[in-house]
């Protein structure tokens, strides 16, 4: 495919170039007893949108029920030859998984679907997306030190090759030496990290200290629900927004002001279903921002019935792992794709939540209203965040 762009040197001239062509990707997932009605669908389908935001395109998918994963292919034996046979009809290298795997699990799978398939789990991909969406240079280091203390328990793997050339299995082979050498250096660099993260985090406290007199609102939520769009529907921040998942990382700080009063509202990096535990620790920085605000804003998708649960009580999870102020108040955004017969399903859900439209302004203003008036609440109850 070919795409035309602007010339650098000559604005008036235009010149062609080729596109690489889309990974093509083939997802898998258990299906267990556990898993809600409708919430399987909605996790391919996230998977999906996670592949595509990471470049990939999306030709296949294998969903199989299970009453635990299996230990040695995750899926069984017999899914993972399916799964073979579908790379082959599709001309497709890389199979994902919607949940982590273990080391062990990946060298299984890899034996049956061959060394030139690329295996990856939720985790990587995410991680992956997070490489290629980091800006600034503190989420750039988050990101690298959640990619290594991710990579230390997989090393063995990448040494495979190693171990069977010099037929050092469970030995002290060349393998095993680089494995350990690998280690050190991983460890050392993420040592190096965590030292320029906490001084980064300083610098933030300075400036948090600054405006600590100033009521401070936080737009916390699962991924893409909107709330860089809120922001910019809010304070006209004009910062980028993107129909893709994980499009910002970074806070986002903006002024909202009545004429009387100020506000501070900050943007803050989305959650995810099985958000991997290093990255959480390591953007803890970034989300002192959520712990820190006088009110919480949870933003959900409004559209996503059959898991809007799920996603409300994955926010409130990591917000108490962070250990976030308990104001939190509910907003459902994309109203305006909605039908009035959704619409009203969703108020007796939810009849405490704000009902917005971040795209097409609805609810706005009545959202202003109560942020201002809950700021006058806690000012008179001098209620503000004592976590300052």
């Amino acid at each position: 495919m070919m795409t035309m762009i602007q010339s650098k040197r000559n604005k008036n001239k235009f010149q062609f170039i080729a596109e690489k062509p889309a990974e093509r990707v083939v997802l898998f997932r258990l299906a267990l007893p556990g898993d809600k009605p409708g919430v399987v669908e909605e996790d391919i389908k996230e998977l999906e949108l996670l592949t595509n935001t990471a470049g990939g395109e999306v030709v296949g998918a294998i969903v199989q029920k299970r009453n635990s994963p299996d230990p040695a292919h995750f899926i069984g034996r017999g899914k993972v030859l399916e799964l073979k046979e579908i790379l082959q009809q599709e001309n497709a290298h890389t199979v994902i998984c919607d949940d982590d795997l273990k080391p062990a699990q990946v060298r299984n799978i890899a034996r049956i679907l061959g060394d030139d398939v690329k295996i990856l789990d939720r985790s990587g991909l995410i991680l992956d997306i997070f490489a290629t969406h980091a800006r600034t240079p503190e989420s750039k280091i988050q990101v690298e030190l959640a990619q290594l203390e991710y990579h230390i328990p997989r090393l063995k793997g990448l040494w495979q090759h190693l171990e069977r050339q010099y037929g050092a299995i469970g030995t002290r082979g060349p393998g095993e030496k680089q494995i350990e050498t690998d280690r050190r250096i991983i460890q050392n660099q993420v040592s190096v990290l965590k030292k320029k993260l906490k001084k980064i985090e300083r610098e933030r406290k300075t400036q948090r200290r600054r405006r600590k007199d100033i009521f401070r609102v936080a737009l916390v939520g699962y991924t893409n629900a909107g709330k860089s769009s809120l922001l910019n529907n809010l304070t006209g921040a004009g910062v980028h927004v993107e129909d893709k998942l994980f499009a910002t990382l970074d806070a986002t700080t903006r002024r909202l002001s009545d004429g009387a009063s100020k506000i501070l509202i900050t943007d803050t990096v989305g959650f995810i279903k099985k958000l991997p535990h290093n990255l959480v620790e390591s953007f803890k920085s970034t989300l002192a921002e959520a712990r820190e605000a006088d009110l919480l804003l949870i933003i959900a998708d409004g559209t996503h019935a059959a898991s809007i649960d799920d996603h409300i009580k994955i926010v409130h999870s990591e917000l108490d792992e962070i250990e976030a102020p308990e104001s939190r108040t509910l907003i459902l955004n994309k109203i305006d794709l909605m039908t009035k017969a959704e619409l009203a399903q969703l108020k007796r859900n939810f009849p405490k939540a704000h009902l917005v439209s971040a795209l097409k302004g609805s609810g706005i203003n009545p959202l202003k209203d109560f942020i201002f008036g809950e700021m006058k609440n806690q000012s008179s109850k001098g209620a503000y965040n004592e976590n300052r």
